[in-house]
């Protein structure tokens, strides 16, 4: 009990719009799917398969959260909104994780030689105090570490350093900062200042490459103008000392 009030505290952490413990039991699906998914991992232990498979296709059903028994979720787990999470059988999650709507933790090609990945890790990992944002897909048998946070719509398919932030398709580190503090709440994953985004800083490199090219050539432009304008005014005082030299 003391356990399950403490998850409620840790959502009321990360979440203004929780209310209070009342409405946190009653309006929460990430509260609901979890308590599901703590009796149907326990049944999944225990080789009660078809009644763990159940209870979490029931939680299914109420939440749009879907959670395969086997999984391994850790302490103060929280799903913002949770429609839409899927979460694969071989994956694993540490303590004080928090996902949005619509994140993935699935398999790369499920459908080539199925039987051949069965009883092995075809899933993520995510370590302790990792933020994944709206929309994520991380896929495979990666690693994403400790502090870690993954942006909105991002697709992960490597694993991700400690402290780190990635984004985009593939996702890839958006941050030179790293972030070393699990108390630094990142909402969504996504940092607010993508200032220092390696092809941004490249694409603007070149941009004032090309500016500073436009400019010499224009100056250049102004130099052969000037120089044939002055030689066109010279060509007819030639012409006239000659012909006066000849008279």
């Amino acid at each position: 009990m003391r356990g399950f009030i403490d998850e409620l505290r840790s959502i009321r952490e990360r979440d203004p719009a929780a209310g209070g413990l009342l409405g946190l039991m009653f309006l929460t699906p990430s509260v609901h799917v979890m308590l599901a998914y703590r009796l149907g991992h326990r049944l999944w232990r225990w080789r009660m398969r078809f009644l763990a498979r159940f209870t979490m296709q029931l939680a299914r059903w109420f939440t749009g959260i879907e959670i395969h028994p086997a999984a391994r979720i850790g302490k103060r787990f929280f799903i913002d909104h949770g429609m839409g999470v899927v979460i694969g059988e071989t994956a694993v999650i540490g303590d004080d994780v928090t996902f949005y709507h619509g994140v993935t933790l699935g398999g790369l090609l499920p459908s080539v030689d199925s039987d051949g990945q069965r009883q092995k890790k075809r899933h993520p990992t995510i370590r302790n105090n990792v933020i994944v944002g709206a929309g994520a897909q991380i896929l495979g048998a990666i690693t994403v570490n400790e502090c870690a946070r993954v942006g909105a719509n991002s697709v992960v398919v490597k694993d991700v350093p400690q402290g780190t932030t990635v984004t985009g398709i593939p996702a890839r580190p958006v941050s030179a900062r790293r972030v070393t503090d699990e108390t630094t709440f990142q909402p969504y994953g996504t940092p607010s200042d993508l200032s220092s985004d390696a092809r941004d800083k490249a694409i603007k490199g070149l941009l004032r490459e090309v500016d500073i090219l436009h400019n010499k050539l224009k100056m250049l432009e102004d130099l052969q103008g000037e120089a044939k304008q002055s030689e066109s005014s010279f060509q007819p005082e030639a012409t006239s000392l000659s012909a006066s030299d000849r008279n």
